[in-house]
């Protein structure tokens, strides 16, 4: 795509929209929510070196302490909400000044409204949340009804939203677990999904993950406010799961975001690093545990520079 698309004139889709323009050498900095994981990356293990690797200075605010990811058996969690308002005070007392407010797992529903107290401190930094709760009609074990109500808000004054099929569901207030439809649905539905999700206020919505039965590919539908257009970008499908692959998908499209690409270029090199990287991790032993070997492809995220 060309490089001189407009900030402020996008095509009929949205997707040609610029959301961040790099400025010369600046380095800008990410406030990264999430929590952080001893083992299986995922998280702040997978945010902090993507985007360091695209020329961010990310600045970690970690929502929750684990001794692994949930999908092992034992694992630890220690919350970290009781520190978090003092943590940002700090920030606040020494004029740290952020470009982007970069949201993914929370730990508790108290978290969100520390969410917004940093939109409140930082009016212009992009907000791009990852409404990390739940996958294949399932929430996740640390998720109470509390917390998805909490989540589902926040999605709504994103200004990028990246949920895939199950959380999408929730945000919606849409029936899961039995009665979740699962990722086979047609492009009419899709559609209808995003557009229901942008009119409940974000301003650009990426849903993740339609995989069709007896297709080779796994499809995602990006749309944006005020456009007439919902754009479809499709990756082929590997037939194994990885845990954290959301997190690398996300960190990446924000990394490509915060480089200067348009909002479609960064939706197609979250797809293809991930992508690639679940090809690399394949190679490595016990790789369905361990979460997604990205490591050897970060210089394809430093050549968005």
């Amino acid at each position: 795509m060309s490089e001189d698309t407009s900030l402020t004139e996008p095509d009929t889709a949205g997707v040609g929209l610029r959301l961040y323009e790099r400025e010369g050498a600046y380095i800008p900095r990410v406030a990264a929510v999430h929590d952080l994981c001893g083992y299986g990356k995922c998280s702040l293990g997978v945010a902090i070196p993507v985007l360091s690797a695209a020329g961010c200075d990310v600045c970690p605010v970690p929502t929750g302490l684990f001794s692994s990811h949930t999908a092992f058996p034992g694992w630890y969690m220690h919350d970290t909400t009781d520190i978090l308002r003092d943590y940002l005070a700090a920030w606040r007392g020494i004029d740290v000044d952020i470009d982007a407010i970069y949201s993914g797992f929370l730990g508790a529903p108290e978290q969100v409204d520390i969410i917004r107290s940093l939109y409140e401190t930082y009016p212009n930094a992009l907000r791009v949340v990852d409404p990390v709760m739940a996958d294949h009609g399932k929430v996740y074990p640390t998720y109470t009804p509390e917390l998805c109500d909490a989540m589902a808000e926040l999605a709504c004054g994103a200004d990028v939203l990246t949920p895939n099929l199950t959380e999408a569901a929730i945000i919606l207030g849409e029936p899961i677990g039995e009665e979740w439809g699962g990722t086979d649905i047609p492009d009419e539905e899709a559609h209808r999904l995003v557009r229901a999700l942008l009119d409940k206020g974000a301003k650009h919505v990426v849903l993740k993950g339609v995989k069709r039965a007896g297709e080779s590919v796994v499809r995602n539908f990006v749309g944006s406010q005020g456009a007439t257009d919902i754009v479809e970008v499709s990756n082929e499908y590997l037939p194994y799961l990885l845990h954290g692959t959301g997190d690398v998908y996300a960190s990446c499209l924000l990394a490509a975001l915060m480089a200067g690409r348009t909002l479609e270029e960064a939706v197609a090199f979250a797809g293809d690093f991930v992508h690639d990287a679940m090809i690399v991790s394949a190679e490595q032993p016990h790789f369905q545990e361990r979460g997604v070997s990205f490591e050897p492809l970060l210089g394809k995220v430093t050549a968005l520079l």
